[in-house]
Protein backbone atom coordinates (compact mmCIF):
# COMPACT_ATOMS: atom_id res chain seq x y z
CA UNK A 1 0.00 0.00 0.00
CA UNK A 2 1.34 3.32 -0.85
CA UNK A 3 1.31 6.10 1.07
CA UNK A 4 3.25 9.95 1.50
CA UNK A 5 6.12 10.91 3.07
CA UNK A 6 5.07 13.32 5.58
CA UNK A 7 7.87 13.93 7.33
CA UNK A 8 12.00 12.88 8.54
CA UNK A 9 14.14 11.91 11.27
CA UNK A 10 17.25 10.32 11.84
CA UNK A 11 17.53 6.88 13.67
CA UNK A 12 19.83 6.14 16.21
CA UNK A 13 22.78 5.12 13.41
CA UNK A 14 21.94 8.58 11.96
CA UNK A 15 20.13 7.41 9.09
CA UNK A 16 17.52 9.02 7.74
CA UNK A 17 13.56 8.17 8.29
CA UNK A 18 10.57 8.75 6.04
CA UNK A 19 7.80 9.24 8.23
CA UNK A 20 4.76 8.07 6.31
CA UNK A 21 1.20 9.74 6.69
CA UNK A 22 0.02 5.98 7.53
CA UNK A 23 1.87 6.39 10.79
CA UNK A 24 5.03 4.23 9.64
CA UNK A 25 8.91 4.47 9.50
CA UNK A 26 10.81 3.65 6.50
CA UNK A 27 13.94 4.22 6.62
CA UNK A 28 15.20 5.66 3.27
CA UNK A 29 19.06 5.11 3.20
CA UNK A 30 21.59 6.69 0.61
CA UNK A 31 23.85 3.88 0.40
CA UNK A 32 25.86 3.27 -2.65
CA UNK A 33 25.64 1.10 -4.58
CA UNK A 34 23.30 -1.06 -3.40
CA UNK A 35 20.58 2.38 -2.07
CA UNK A 36 21.11 5.09 -4.44
CA UNK A 37 18.96 7.71 -3.06
CA UNK A 38 21.04 11.19 -3.69
CA UNK A 39 18.12 13.40 -2.47
CA UNK A 40 18.38 11.97 1.38
CA UNK A 41 21.60 13.67 1.64
CA UNK A 42 20.08 17.43 1.55
CA UNK A 43 17.65 19.43 3.28
CA UNK A 44 16.39 20.64 -0.39
CA UNK A 45 16.33 16.61 -2.01
CA UNK A 46 14.07 15.42 1.25
CA UNK A 47 11.62 18.67 0.94
CA UNK A 48 11.43 18.20 -2.80
CA UNK A 49 10.02 14.57 -1.92
CA UNK A 50 8.00 15.32 0.55
CA UNK A 51 4.13 13.82 -1.07
CA UNK A 52 6.16 11.39 -2.52
CA UNK A 53 4.36 8.01 -2.63
CA UNK A 54 6.58 5.00 -1.03
CA UNK A 55 4.98 1.66 -0.63
CA UNK A 56 4.65 0.69 3.11
CA UNK A 57 4.95 -3.06 3.98
CA UNK A 58 3.79 -2.16 7.46
CA UNK A 59 0.31 -0.90 6.33
CA UNK A 60 0.61 -4.32 4.28
CA UNK A 61 0.53 -6.83 7.49
CA UNK A 62 -1.44 -4.36 9.36
CA UNK A 63 1.05 -3.47 11.60
CA UNK A 64 0.78 -0.95 14.28
CA UNK A 65 1.44 2.91 13.57
CA UNK A 66 5.51 3.47 14.63
CA UNK A 67 6.80 5.52 17.37
CA UNK A 68 8.50 9.05 16.31
CA UNK A 69 10.99 11.12 17.99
Amino acid sequence: MKHPICGYHRDEEGHWVAQLACGHNQHVRHDPPWMIRTWVTSRRGRDAMLGYLLDCKKCDEHAPPDERP
